[in-house]
């Protein structure tokens, strides 16, 4: 419930003040495209609740991809024409503030009087004229026998006003529809392949060179369909990776629901197998993420459950480890690292796989040489971006943090090969990472 109040208040929020700075401010009052545009408002504004609510209001999936696809296109022009208004806001108080001065020049000019000065008969008629977008004759009145202006160039400040209204509400939606529309090129495009060398102090010398093909937040879901899993499945085998690992956020429904977008998964070819871990999206759906544990699992895909294997190359051996999700907390499904790394030959290097970077401070204090993670899409729709860190200590890329006992723990952040909500990405283009593990 309150998931859904926080994106209730902010849909109203936003949309009364789009209604205010692109439609009360660019049309007359009483007009019929005031009225139109106010319902078409209205109209979005629903569709992205019904869109958002989803499988909450017990839509099925049928109806919930054709809502899906205007529901969060409209999200993300939505949330560009807040950015692009709230940039628009100097430029047009300037604009504002310079024609109010201009008026008041000629005013003076023409004969302005001193404050509480009773004002003449025709300089009466003048500001009405320009108050109600008419002129006296040929668009001047005359002061103390002089011609003077309304707003300059005979027209009333009333209609400069309104120009400058339309002008800005047109340039906010130019940007908010070609932003939109790059978006939906990147989210929908194939992902950029990123080659990370990762130096491990202690990783033995003949396993250096070992490839780990890193995806994360595909997001089988009522956007996607099974052409999306299979370039996926493609550009990974097209890696020829030691290992591929999957680090959380696969699907937005159940297996009923999605579980043919999720076959190609079988196809996945890499010399030591491929793994999975949770990402807080397999804990939305009722089921919970066990019924995805053992698709996956039919799939050929294994599961680390708060558990490690060893990887073993050229007569050298590495722990591959992984942990929940911390959204399996509140089911007793929660991360431990305790159980995926107890016990373990500490003279040996560990990798980690966990979805949210966040769980990097726990890593630390574990030993653990490299952790890689996902979650953050590095922002998806800038400049969302700025905002991860206030919760995740990074967005996207390499890092480390100090390790407990010396030395630090790296982490990788994915971007993610696919998209949450929009099918829009700005700034962080849908990835697939191959670390390359060196000694």
């Amino acid at each position: 419930m309150g998931f859904v109040g926080v994106i209730l208040t902010a849909v109203v929020v936003v949309h009364l003040y789009l209604w205010r700075r692109l439609v009360r401010a660019s049309t007359t009052p009483g007009s019929r495209s005031r009225r139109v545009l106010t319902w078409v408002l209205v109209a979005l504004a629903a569709l992205m609740v019904v869109t958002f609510g989803g499988s909450r209001l017990g839509i099925g999936m049928e109806v919930e991809r054709v809502v899906a696809w205007p529901g969060y296109l409209w999200l993300a022009t939505m949330f560009y024409l807040f950015v692009f208004g709230l940039v628009m806001e100097v430029p047009r108080a300037v604009a504002a503030f310079l024609v109010s001065r201009r008026r008041r020049t000629t005013v003076v000019a023409a004969g302005g009087r001193a404050e509480g000065e009773a004002a003449p008969v025709d300089e009466v008629v003048l500001a009405g004229a320009a108050a109600g977008g008419g002129s006296p004759a040929h668009g001047t009145a005359t002061t103390g026998g002089h011609a003077a202006e309304g707003a300059g160039a005979g027209v009333p400040e009333i209609d400069r006003r309104l120009f400058i209204s339309r002008t800005a509400s047109a340039v906010v939606a130019a940007g908010a529809v070609a932003t939109v529309g790059y978006g939906v090129s990147r989210a929908l495009g194939d992902p950029v392949i990123e080659r990370v060398p990762v130096r491990l102090p202690r990783l033995d010398p003949r396993m250096s060179g070992l490839r780990i093909a890193v995806v994360s937040d595909i997001h089988l879901g009522p956007l996607t369909g099974r052409g999306h899993t299979e370039r996926i499945v493609r550009m990974i085998n097209g890696l020829e990776a030691d290992a591929v690992a999957i680090v959380g956020d696969l699907v937005d429904g159940t297996v009923a629901e999605l579980g043919r977008l999720a076959t190609p998964l079988r196809s996945l070819e890499s010399r030591y197998g491929a793994y999975f871990v949770t990402g807080n999206h397999e804990y939305y759906t009722a089921a919970g993420p066990q019924e995805w544990i053992e698709e996956l699992r039919s799939l050929g895909v294994r599961p680390l459950r708060n558990e490690r294997v060893e990887i073993r190359h050229a007569g050298a051996v590495l722990d591959l480890a992984g942990v929940n999700d911390l959204y399996g907390v509140p089911s007793g499904d929660g991360p431990d690292f305790d159980r995926a790394l107890g016990g373990r030959d500490a003279n040996r290097p560990v990798v980690l796989l966990a979805h949210q970077p966040v769980q990097v401070t726990q890593a630390a204090a574990h030993g653990v040489d490299l952790q890689l993670s996902g979650h953050t899409h590095g922002g998806q729709m800038a400049p969302f971006n700025l905002l991860v860190t206030l919760q995740q200590p990074m967005v996207a890329g390499l890092a480390s943090v100090p390790r407990t006992g010396g030395g630090d723990t790296q982490v990788y952040v994915t971007r993610g090969a696919g998209f949450w909500g929009p099918p829009v990405r700005v700034g962080a283009p849908p990835e697939i990472t191959l670390v390359e593990l060196r000694a």
